[in-house]
């Protein structure tokens, strides 16, 4: 049997509080496993989905990771080629945790690293760009580009793809809680206004920009002050049960900063070190635990690597 090879895609925080669709960084797990191997059956073909207790389509054209595959195998010119992909689902569903990103990111790399790569790392970006679109509609990197390349990532312009890799100072550490609540991305959009007042703007802006320069100079103070959401988290925070509780259990134990992780509704916070992200992650647990909410923990540097070929 050939074995072909075997690629893992990580799971991603987007928006980062201050950054809504314009920021998101890399967790080194959660992720999802893709296998592409070749077949002498011609054309793309997915023939095993595991851990998605049935709810993704083995139709190529409906399936995220099959559809950026697709579009990676059109552009190449090998539409013809026989290849046959597993899907391996290691993250759930509806978490805000970019999961749909995860498998298009996971799909496209799995058949550049097949057909010995042909494309560079970042030249991929744009065909998981569009897998992820078919699962939510939005043509944005936010998800994608962080769990292809790693990193924290800012994405300058959605419609250009104009994405670039921040600095990141040492011991940075990420907590991430993920109560099993469901929140269709749908929703989480429909609850948002289309206008932002000129204070709350200004306010924004200036936290994004302090974030980043933040990030820059290493100033784990500058990016506490500025890991605030002055406009999508007051807006979304009421779909989360006990938000606000976990937020001020994570600060109460020397989070930087907590916000909502993509559309939710799991919640993340970002620590100076590691021992800090532990202390807040247990926080943040025992308050859902004590709510009789089940949920999934999840400690984590930035991951500075992305999808990688296993």
């Amino acid at each position: 049997m050939n074995p072909g090879i075997k690629v893992f895609a990580p799971a991603t925080v987007a928006n980062v509080a201050c950054g809504f669709d314009i920021l998101g960084f890399a967790l080194e797990k959660p992720g999802d496993e893709i296998i592409a191997r070749f077949s002498d059956t011609p054309g793309l073909r997915i023939t095993k989905i595991t851990g998605a207790q049935g709810k993704l389509p083995y139709d190529i054209e409906k399936n995220t990771a099959g559809y950026a595959a697709m579009r990676l195998l059109e552009h190449l010119g090998e539409t013809r080629l026989g290849i046959d992909m597993e899907i391996h689902k290691k993250m759930p569903f509806g978490s805000g945790l970019g999961s749909s990103a995860a498998s298009a990111v996971g799909g496209v790399m799995a058949v550049n690293e097949l057909l010995k790569r042909p494309l560079e790392k970042r030249e991929l970006l744009p065909f998981a760009v569009l897998g992820e679109q078919i699962a939510d509609g939005a043509y944005h990197a936010d998800n994608v580009a962080p769990s292809l390349l790693g990193g924290m990532v800012l994405i300058r312009s959605n419609e250009e793809l104009d994405v670039h890799r921040l600095f990141l100072p040492k011991g940075l550490f990420a907590s991430v809680i993920y109560p099993h609540v469901e929140i269709l991305t749908k929703d989480a959009r429909a609850v948002l206004s289309d206008t932002v007042s000129l204070k709350k703007c200004i306010a924004q802006n200036g936290n994004l920009a302090g974030l980043i320069v933040g990030l820059f100079q290493s100033d784990f103070g500058l990016i506490g002050r500025s890991l605030e959401d002055v406009v999508i988290e007051p807006q979304r925070a009421k779909l989360i049960p006990y938000f606000y509780e976990v937020k001020q259990a994570a600060l109460e134990q020397g989070a930087l900063g907590c916000s909502i992780s993509g559309a939710g509704p799991s919640i993340f916070a970002l620590s100076p070190n590691s021992l800090v992200a532990e202390e807040v992650g247990k926080a943040m647990q025992k308050v859902f635990t004590q709510a009789g909410i089940e949920n999934d923990l999840f400690l984590s540097p930035i991951n500075q690597e992305g999808a990688v070929k296993l």
